[in-house]
């Protein structure tokens, strides 16, 4: 008897994780998909695609970048909306090799800060503080 309710404890205990592991899969193909290339990388892609550049300017330890990175990014309607629209960025102001020059040039203070910039380089729209997925989605539709 004990075995029968150690082998159910222990199926239990798989498909837990294995429901979470497909929710995670789930959730990771949503939301904006962020390229790993570099800032001078994205401004040719820009160039190329006639397409603006979206920046997650943000710090290892700002609360608020993080709160973002696992919600307002996540939301499926943010990440259709900005992947069709924008080349999409994420770097580290204090630890990414663009990240120091990137925070002087568009004079960045507090994070997170949203930057939408063209393929040469110009600030065309700047956004400081945690944004919901109403507000990043107004911030998408504001640029053309």
């Amino acid at each position: 008897m004990k075995k029968i309710i150690g082998i159910l404890a222990l199926g239990l205990v798989t498909m837990a994780f294995v429901v979470k592991s497909e929710s995670t899969k789930k959730q990771e193909s949503e939301g904006i998909k962020f390229q790993k290339i570099t800032l001078e990388e994205a401004k040719a892609k820009a160039l190329e695609n006639n397409q603006y550049i979206f920046i997650d300017a943000y710090t290892s330890w700002c609360g608020p970048c993080k709160k973002m990175a696992a919600t307002s990014f996540k939301n499926a309607q943010v990440g259709e909306l900005f992947n069709e629209k924008f080349i999409n960025l994420k770097i580290d102001c204090e630890l990414d090799a663009d990240g120091p020059e990137l925070a002087r040039m568009y004079k960045v203070k507090a994070y997170p800060t949203l930057l939408i910039i063209d393929g040469t380089g110009k600030l065309i729209k700047q956004v400081v503080g945690f944004q919901t997925e109403d507000r990043l989605i107004a911030l998408a539709n504001s640029v053309d």
